[in-house]
C-alpha cells in the first residue's frame, strides 16, 4: 500500500537500543493506520493485565497514510498505551506540528517500551535515531524543554512531559509544540514512568504516493471547501469557544460539576469574549487553513500568561469556568497554561477540581475551596501537578479517591473523567461515554445535535431528523458514527475538517484524498468496516484486560434531571439506557467481554481468535 513507509521505529529504553520494525503490508490494508495499527500492536507485543508503570507496557505514536502531505486536519497523531485510569489500552489524539514531521521521519510510528536507567529523550533526526541523556531536563517545565530542544536540534517538533508526568499523576499528559495535549488517559504519567522526558522529531522525506500529482489538486480542493463554508470560517474566529454560550442556551453547558446545564456567566467565559478581551492571535496545525487554536496574553494574581502556552480551549473554558462556576477568563488563562506547563489535562483537572468543590460543601473534605473562586482553581491545579496534600490523593486517581472519602457524584466512566458535554441533552453522546472501553470521550461518538437537522448523512443511510433527546432506537445510530470516527481516527484527521452531516459532508473527497495517497478505493461500506475493526481492536483488548459488559455504565447523576433551562426535566431513564446498551451489544456482535468469534471473522480479524 502506498502512503506509508510500512515500518516503525522500535525503541528499548531499558537496553538504550534503536531499531526498525517492518508492519505486515496486510495489517495498513485492514487498518490504514493510526488507532486501528496501533493496537493492532500492542495486541501482539504487549500482554494485556501490563501494570501501566510496569516496563512492559508500551508507548505508541502513531500516523495514518495522510500524515506529512499537507491535508487540511492531518496535522495529527495519535499516542497510546495501557492507561493507568482505565488500566486497559488507551489512545488520545493531539494536533500541531509533530505529527506531520513524524510523517516525513521515514517511519510510520514509533513503538517505545522498557524503562531507561536515568531520564533519557529520543532525537529522530532526518532519519537518524538516538536516545540522549536528559537528566539536565528532568523538572524542567515542557515550553522550557521545547525552547532547548530546538535550540540543540534546529527545525524539531517536540513531545514532552513536564513535572506532573515525572510524578506520575494520573492527570498527566503529552504536551506536542507547547500547547496541544494529548489528554485524558494519563498517558503523561506512564511516559513519565519510562524516563522519558521528550521526543524530538524533524523529518525528511516525501511520502511516497499512488498518484501524486492528482493528490495535490484534491488537497487544494479540499482546503478550498473548507474556506468556502461560512461555518468553518466562523469556526476559525472563535475557535472551539464558539459553542459554549450556545450550550448554555441549550442547557447542556455542564456546570456546578454537572448539578446544572446553565452557567448565567457564560457570556463572560465565551467565543466572543475571549476574542474582545484577552485574544492576540490565533494558531494552527499543520497544513490547515482554518486557524482555529487561541492564543491569549493576559496576567492573573500577578502572574503573566504568555502566549507561548497557547489559550483556553472550550473544554477547558468549561472545564475551569461552568463547571466551577468561575466567570473570570484571566483565572481560566493561567490554570491553562499551569496545566500545559506541568503537562496536564485540563478536563481531568477542571473535573477533578469541581469535585473537590462539591466535596468541600458537603463536608466530605476539611479543605474549604468555594464555588466560583479562580484563586482556588488555580490553586489547586498546582497542588495536583505537585501531589501536595491532598493533591497527592486526587494525582493517584479521582475515582479512587472518590470511592475513598464517599463522594458518590464523582463524575468518571471508567476512571476517566466525563468531557464538557452534558448527555442528558445528548442521549446518544451518553451510551458512548458508558460503552467506550477507553472512558469517558467526546471525539468518538454521537453528538445528537447534528441528527436535528434534515437529511442528515444520506450517504450512510440517515435520513430522517432525530430528537436529541429521544433514547429508543438510538444504539444504531451511535454505533454508524462511532465507525465513522474510528475510521478518521486511523488515517488520523482532526475532527473539524471532517463533517459528519449536513450539506457540507466531505468524507467522498477524504476517500478520494486517502484513494490518491494510498491506492486503495474504499466505497462508504469499506470505510465503515474499516472503523469497526479498528474499534473493535481496543474492546478486544479491553476484554482480555478483565473489562465486562458490567463496566458500561454512567455517573448516577446522568440519571436524574437537570433543574433548570432548556433540556430541563429530561433525565437518562436507566431502565430504557440498560436496552440501548444491550441493542449496542446485539449490533456489534459483542458478549460480555467484547467481540464474538463470528464478529472476529467477519471483520477479518480470524487471526486474533486464540486471544479470545
Amino acid at each position: 500500500m502506498k502512503g506509508v513507509f510500512g515500518r516503525f521505529l522500535w525503541v528499548d529504553l531499558r537496553e538504550g537500543r534503536v531499531a526498525e520494525r517492518e508492519i505486515p503490508e496486510r495489517w495498513y490494508e485492514l487498518h490504514l493506520g493510526g488507532r486501528g495499527l496501533g493496537a493492532r500492536l500492542f495486541l501482539e507485543a504487549v500482554r494485556p493485565g501490563t501494570d501501566p508503570f510496569s516496563p512492559d507496557n508500551a508507548l505508541v505514536f502513531a500516523t495514518g497514510p495522510l500524515q506529512g502531505t499537507g491535508v487540511a486536519g492531518a496535522g495529527r497523531h495519535v499516542v497510546m498505551a495501557i492507561s493507568p485510569k482505565t488500566r486497559a489500552l488507551a489512545d488520545s489524539y493531539v494536533g500541531g506540528f509533530f505529527g506531520h514531521e513524524l510523517g516525513r521521519s521515514g517511519y510510520d510510528g514509533i513503538f517505545l517500551v522498557g524503562e531507561a536507567p536515568e531520564p533519557v529523550y529520543l532525537l529522530l533526526y532526518e532519519g537518524r535515531a538516538e536516545l540522549r541523556p536528559a537528566r539536565d531536563l528532568w523538572g524542567q517545565f515542557t515550553a522550557d524543554v521545547e525552547r532547548e530542544l530546538q535550540r540543540r536540534h534546529p527545525g524539531v517538533r517536540v513531545a514532552a512531559i513536564g513535572p506532573a508526568g515525572e510524578r506520575r499523576v494520573f492527570q498527566a499528559c503529552i504536551i506536542h509544540d507547547r500547547n496541544r495535549a494529548a489528554g485524558r488517559p494519563g498517558l503523561g504519567a506512564v511516559m513519565g514512568a519510562k524516563r522519558l522526558k521528550a521526543i524530538a522529531v524533524k523529518g525528511h522525506l516525501e511520502k511516497p504516493l499512488a498518484d501524486p500529482q492528482r493528490f495535490a489538486r484534491a488537497r487544494a480542493e479540499f482546503a478550498q471547501d473548507l474556506l468556502a463554508d461560512e461555518g468553518t470560517v466562523r469556526f476559525g474566529e472563535l475557535g472551539t469557544a464558539r459553542g459554549l454560550t450556545w450550550l448554555s442556551e441549550m442547557g447542556i453547558l455542564p456546570t456546578k460539576n454537572f448539578q446544572e446545564g446553565v452557567f448565567d456567566l457564560a457570556q463572560e467565559i465565551g467565543g466572543e469574549k475571549l476574542k474582545q478581551t484577552i485574544l492576540v492571535d490565533r494558531d494552527t496545525c499543520a497544513g490547515c487553513p482554518v486557524r482555529c487554536k487561541r492564543v491569549v496574553r493576559t496576567e492573573y494574581l500577578g502572574r503573566e500568561v504568555r502566549p507561548e502556552y497557547g489559550g483556553p480551549e472550550y473544554e477547558t473554558l468549561a472545564a475551569f469556568g461552568s463547571l466551577c462556576l468561575v466567570s473570570d477568563l484571566r483565572a481560566i488563562a493561567l490554570a491553562n497554561q499551569l496545566c500545559n506547563a506541568y503537562g496536564m489535562d485540563t478536563i481531568s483537572v477542571g473535573v477533578a477540581i469541581a469535585t473537590l468543590m462539591e466535596a468541600s460543601e458537603k463536608g466530605l473534605i476539611r479543605e474549604r475551596i468555594p464555588w466560583g473562586d479562580g484563586r482556588a482553581v488555580v490553586e489547586w491545579v498546582e497542588r495536583i501537578a505537585r501531589r501536595e496534600g491532598l493533591g497527592d490523593a486526587i494525582a493517584s486517581g479521582l475515582e479512587a479517591w472518590a470511592r475513598q472519602v464517599g463522594a458518590d457524584f464523582v463524575m468518571t466512566v471508567k476512571g476517566v473523567e466525563v468531557p464538557m458535554h452534558e448527555p442528558r441533552g445528548k442521549v446518544g453522546l451518553g451510551l458512548s461515554y458508558a460503552l467506550t472501553p477507553r472512558g469517558a470521550s467526546h471525539l468518538e461518538g454521537l453528538h445528537d445535535t447534528i441528527l436535528e437537522q434534515e437529511n442528515p448523512t444520506p450517504e450512510l443511510g440517515v435520513t430522517a431528523r432525530y430528537d436529541r433527546f429521544a433514547l429508543e432506537g438510538k444504539a444504531r445510530l451511535v454505533v454508524l458514527y462511532e465507525d465513522l470516527r474510528s475510521f478518521v481516527n486511523s488515517l488520523v484527521m482532526c475532527v473539524f475538517t471532517t463533517k459528519e452531516a449536513g450539506p457540507r459532508y466531505n468524507f467522498p473527497k477524504i476517500r478520494e484524498l486517502l484513494g490518491y495517497a494510498t491506492g486503495l478505493e474504499l466505497s462508504p461500506q469499506d470505510m465503515l468496516t474499516i472503523g469497526a475493526r479498528n474499534f473493535a481492536l481496543l474492546r478486544l483488548y479491553a476484554g482480555l484486560c478483565g473489562h465486562t459488559k458490567a463496566a458500561d455504565r454512567l455517573p448516577r447523576r446522568f440519571h436524574e434531571p437537570l433543574p433548570r433551562g432548556a433540556s430541563a426535566g429530561r433525565p437518562i431513564n436507566p431502565n430504557l439506557f440498560q436496552k440501548e446498551i444491550d441493542a449496542y451489544y446485539r449490533i456489534r456482535g459483542w458478549d460480555e467481554r467484547g467481540p464474538a468469534p463470528e464478529t472476529l471473522r467477519a471483520l477479518g480479524l480470524a487471526e486474533l481468535l486464540d486471544r479470545r
